[in-house]
């Protein structure tokens, strides 16, 4: 049977150019309806049970990652697909926890559009909460390694990744051929330049920079 899908967006215009390239398409799916508030949809939904519901982000009366949250409970076997005019990381985050199938731009061909929707008929599934969590860390530990990398100089970057491993000034002075009180006023300059005040903030910090940098390079094949 071909799979059943509807359309919920309050923009017209975009409901019908989503309608009119699936129904051309030759993916076999037909279209059984088109809403364009929450309310509408969730009559829809209960009233057609489709196998794909493809849902904008912002509606007039709610929100599309909601109502892909009220959908995914009350009726499992339907697939969503979210559309966004500003696709954002932490939406797409929302979008998976909320049970979402794929998160998509509105900027996305027709063509990008049908392959998601036939790979969802396949039973595939393009969000996974797990892996967008660790892409968004890697990103968090990329942001703060370029601004260490923007604030520090090499050296005290070295000083910083020693304090994260719990040396104390003196050891650091050791292992890096220094005087204690050169040391100290390393230490000071990365507090000043971090904008911390404590040397507890500095060492949580790089403790948790090189923990990532530790498990990025053991995921790496």
């Amino acid at each position: 049977m071909a799979a059943t899908i509807i359309v919920v967006d309050d923009h017209e215009v975009v409901r019908t150019g989503i309608c009119t390239a699936i129904q051309q398409a030759p993916c076999g799916c037909r279209v059984v309806g088109q809403a364009s508030t929450v309310a509408e949809a969730r009559e829809l939904v209960a009233r057609t049970s489709p196998q794909i519901a493809i849902i904008d982000v912002v509606l007039p009366d709610g929100d599309g990652i909601q109502l892909c949250r009220e959908i995914r409970g009350q009726h499992p076997d339907t697939a969503c697909v979210l559309l966004t005019s500003f696709p954002e990381p932490r939406n797409m985050l929302s979008a998976a926890f909320a049970g979402a199938a794929a998160y998509l731009s509105k900027d996305s061909s027709a063509t990008d559009l049908l392959g998601i929707v036939s790979a969802i008929v396949a039973g595939e599934r393009f969000l996974d909460p797990r892996e967008i969590s660790v892409l968004l860390d890697e990103a968090a530990s990329n942001a703060e390694e370029d601004v260490l990398s923007s604030r520090l100089t090499g050296q005290e970057r070295r000083v910083f990744e020693l304090i994260g491993q719990g040396l104390s000034n003196r050891q650091i002075a050791e292992q890096l051929h220094l005087t204690e009180r050169t040391v100290k006023n390393y230490a000071s300059r990365i507090l000043h330049k971090l904008g911390m005040e404590r040397r507890t903030e500095a060492a949580v910090l790089s403790a948790r920079l090189a923990e990532r940098r530790a498990l990025r390079e053991a995921m790496r094949p």
